[in-house]
């Protein structure tokens, strides 16, 4: 139980930057998401200067297109990957777990703890890639070691997901195959809104983060792309008028009475079983009509994307009839 709270204690400060640690195992009550990544090419060989603003206003200069590239969060791997260039990564961070071939990318431990800078030196980066789970300080440190960083702000929506794409697509060289997998991923969205969109209703859906503490679990609220992407998906998440990710008593929660539960720490073993036998849960919509479900939290959390394979997940949830 301590592991456990001190685990989720780390995802619940990291969630306020909008992106969440990588699970340890993946609920297997949940269909696989289609993949995104696409196939690996050889990279852009253009030689012309590339110049852009990062997250923290700083001006990263590339005199080409990186061809070594350390990442130092979840989301960025998986976009390097889904642009094709994950042949061009050296290194990525400890808790990079998606694709599966991330694996074979050296790992330069946690970037929650003090950078490995010997070992990040030793793969001759041309481009380190941070992310808001990063501190500026770190930036600094690897800037005074005469590395280039660039630092990628969290998307707060779909359009800037994309706009994340393209300026990972011009860091990597990757221009071509970005346009189509932008391409794909907004005829995907498209497909759901299509469905969604007419519909007048809207299911109320409770969404746990934490829930450590049954009486009080954490969930996500106004800002987030959780509450984004449940309400694309034809849902209205009872917390959407609480900024951040709030802790909710059990008194509200019955008084909201979700028709869904949807179990984001499934992966530390939550289950519906666990969450019906909850003192005062026994009697919520969602548990006495088995609308209880695990939900694989990286589709949500994390900036990169598979944001649209969790919008396509929850909307088959929660309108199955209309994907049939």
């Amino acid at each position: 139980m301590l592991r456990k709270t001190l685990i989720l204690t780390l995802l619940l400060a990291l969630f306020i930057t909008g992106c969440a640690p990588a699970r340890s195992a993946t609920p297997t009550e949940m269909p696989a998401p289609v993949s995104t990544e696409m196939p690996a090419t050889e990279a852009s060989s253009a030689s012309a200067e590339i110049q852009l603003t990062d997250g923290l206003g700083r001006s990263v200069v590339l005199k080409e297109a990186a061809q070594r590239i350390i990442s130092l969060a979840p989301s960025n791997t998986e976009i390097l990957f889904a642009i094709g260039a994950g042949s061009q990564m050296v290194g990525r961070d400890s808790l990079s777990d998606y694709p599966a071939e991330a694996a074979n990318v050296t790992d330069i431990g946690s970037a929650y703890e003090a950078l490995n800078t010997e070992m990040i030196i030793s793969l001759k980066p041309d481009l380190i890639i941070a992310a808001e789970i990063n501190t500026p300080e770190q930036v600094k440190e690897l800037e005074d070691l005469g590395l280039t960083v660039y630092y990628l702000n969290n998307p707060h929506t779909l359009e800037e997901l994309y706009g994340n794409l393209e300026i990972m697509a011009k860091l990597a060289g990757r221009e071509a195959e970005t346009a189509t997998l932008i391409e794909s991923l907004k005829a995907r969205v498209a497909a759901v809104d299509e469905k969604i969109a007419p519909l007048s209703s809207r299911i109320s859906i409770f969404y746990e983060i934490d829930g450590t503490d049954p009486a009080k679990p954490y969930t996500a609220g106004k800002g987030t792309f959780i509450t984004l992407l449940i309400e694309r998906a034809g849902g209205y998440n009872i917390a959407a008028d609480i900024e951040g990710y709030p802790q909710l008593s059990l008194e509200q929660v019955v008084a909201a009475d979700p028709a869904f539960i949807l179990l984001g720490d499934a992966a530390y073993g939550v289950t519906p079983e666990v969450v019906a036998a909850r003192p005062g849960w026994e009697n919520l919509s969602a548990v006495k009509n088995g609308q209880v479900f695990p939900f694989d939290d990286n589709l949500l959390s994390r900036p990169g994307p598979r944001l649209v394979d969790g919008l396509e997940a929850l909307a088959k949830l929660l309108r199955p009839g209309l994907f049939e």
